[in-house]
């Protein structure tokens, strides 16, 4: 029987994760990017080429089963060429969505999933215009290409309006939302196969810090069937409608138990990693399994689970391993500002001990 062969838009720690679930499932990943040192390359092939060289993707499809991504930023244009050529999924329109922040609001409130009040800005004018409709704070967001914290600027106050346009404006097309007084950030993982089949991950919750993931807890604390019902209710509608196949993210703002979407990620994402260790089957083999048609996994915890990122540098291996009941996952990136280097993992079968163990790994790991 010929082992199934998918191939990977995107060479990062989330296609290097992916590979390592698909070797257990006997599957080989090839991966495509821009950098020869992609670290996915340690764990499978890797072909280096410009996402707009249709000559070089054409090769990159040959023989493939089936296209994917580890990240939403490939260019559409790219995913609609090798869609001509081989199955890709998730299906190109969710990239679409998720890269425009507007069509992704759009999209929810079509579905009628809450969201933050939120504007089109098309011009200097029409910025006045919405901070005089939905009133500060606010946060001006680019349209596009906007990660990790980049890409905003938070408008507490009038004179903060023109700093803020004169950085962004120009970068992409802009959208104003209100500044949401949450009291938490949280996340449901979802998986959706070519044959239907949908499964949930329990509801993570998560902390952030200069926009970037710190740290995710599962099952997130103080969660509640209404809240948990929330989140399965909007991931499942959005994966309906765009008659999805592989794993989905969708993020939002816990408000006095009143979810409002924040955005949705068409891949595996950081706020599941602790599924690796902590539950019966990983976010990547299930996306690896929606996307080839095969039944899914036990989305099942096996305790309750904490995982931290470890963000431009982090301790020595040997500090990091003595860590009471750390998993340590090393990507094997070159240090940098604001680069994710790996992510520590502590699963335990009491909520009271994880609470330990974390306030022992956080101390060890993360910078004051």
């Amino acid at each position: 029987m010929r082992r199934a062969t998918i191939g990977v838009l995107g060479g990062g720690q989330l296609g290097r994760m992916l590979a390592l679930a698909g070797h257990r499932l006997g599957l080989w990943l090839r991966f495509y990017d821009r950098a020869p040192d992609a670290v996915a390359g340690h764990v499978g092939e890797l072909q280096v080429g410009e996402f707009t060289d249709a000559a070089r993707l054409e090769r990159f499809a040959a023989g493939l089963d089936v296209v994917t991504y580890e990240f939403e930023n490939v260019p559409i244009d790219t995913a609609r060429h090798l869609s001509r050529l081989v199955a890709v999924l998730p299906a190109p329109i969710a990239l679409e969505q998720a890269q425009d922040r507007l069509r992704e609001k759009d999209l929810f409130t079509r579905l009628g999933i809450a969201t933050p009040p939120f504007r089109d800005v098309e011009s200097r004018a029409a910025l006045d215009l919405a901070v005089a409709d939905l009133g500060l704070p606010a946060v001006l967001k680019t349209r596009r290409l906007g990660y990790d914290g980049k890409g905003q600027a938070v408008l507490r106050g009038p004179a903060e309006v023109d700093r803020a346009w004169d950085r962004l404006a120009g970068s992409a097309p802009l959208i104003l939302e209100s500044l949401v007084a949450f009291e938490r950030e949280v996340s449901i993982i979802a998986a959706r196969s070519t044959r239907g089949e949908v499964a949930f991950y329990p509801l993570v919750e998560n902390e952030h810090r200069d926009g970037i993931l710190r740290l995710s807890r599962c099952p997130a604390p103080r969660s509640t069937a209404p809240v948990e019902r929330q989140a399965r209710d909007a991931a499942a509608a959005l994966m309906a409608a765009m008659d999805y196949a592989g794993v989905l993210t969708v993020e939002f703002f816990d408000v006095g138990g009143r979810l409002l979407a924040n955005e949705m990620a068409p891949r595996v994402h950081n706020s599941g990693h602790w599924t690796i260790d902590g539950a019966a089957t990983s976010q990547f083999e299930n996306h690896l399994r929606a996307i080839l048609g095969l039944p899914l996994g036990d989305c099942s915890p096996t305790g309750h689970a904490a995982m931290i990122n470890l963000i431009g540098t982090h301790p020595p291996l040997e500090r990091l391993a003595a860590i009471p009941g750390a998993r340590v996952h090393l990507y094997g990136k070159e240090p940098r500002p604001g680069r994710k280097l790996g992510h520590v993992t502590i699963v335990e079968s009491d909520g009271g001990v994880l609470a330990r163990r974390l306030d022992e790994a956080r101390r060890s790991v993360l910078p004051p």
